[in-house]
């Protein structure tokens, strides 16, 4: 003959046995809640919500035309030890397509090509770049845009960082090193 014991089933299992079905609708809840975060992120990198943040048109530089904007309206993002970033995104205009090698952007004005800055990738009427910040850059500073033509030509302008970035001036002003 042999004994059958009842064994009491242990608290946790008592517990998961009780909710089970509430904690598996939660686990489908909370992903539903950065859904919308999601499509807007999508939108914006199909180019249907624009170039991004706080844009600036036809900035005129030589016989072309570009487009300026920050992806975000945020501080710049620290980088591990590669410092902080500020990520860009730039347009041609239509027309303007031909003839353009690469476009550089820089925070301050380049001394030769060698030094243009982070090149923009992509299509040329989508580009991004992610632009180095250093903390001590001075809230008067310029962006310098520089575009390196097939016919080897450089033609460079300038935007004040204050007017293509206000979240990074209000981030440089936090950060008190730029005395």
């Amino acid at each position: 003959m042999s004994q059958v014991q009842a064994l009491s089933a242990s608290p946790l299992k008592q517990f998961w046995l009780k909710w089970r079905f509430h904690i598996n609708i939660l686990l489908l809840l909370v992903p539903l809640g950065f859904m919308p975060k999601y499509f807007a992120d999508a939108r914006l990198f199909r180019g249907e919500a624009g170039l991004g943040a706080t844009v600036i048109h036809d900035i005129k530089i030589g016989p072309w035309s570009l487009d300026l904007a920050e992806l975000r309206d945020q501080a710049p993002r620290a980088d591990g030890p590669a410092g902080y970033f500020k990520t860009f995104n730039a347009a041609l205009c239509k027309t303007c397509d031909t003839g353009v090698k690469a476009i550089y952007l820089r925070i301050g004005k380049p001394r030769s090509l060698r030094a243009a800055g982070t090149i923009f990738f992509g299509t040329p009427y989508r580009m991004v770049t992610s632009l180095p910040v250093p903390p001590r850059t001075r809230p008067d500073a310029d962006i310098w845009i520089t575009i390196e033509g097939w016919d080897g030509s450089m033609h460079q302008a300038s935007v004040p960082l204050a007017k293509a970035s206000p979240a990074t001036i209000a981030w440089l002003d936090t950060q008190g090193g730029n005395k």
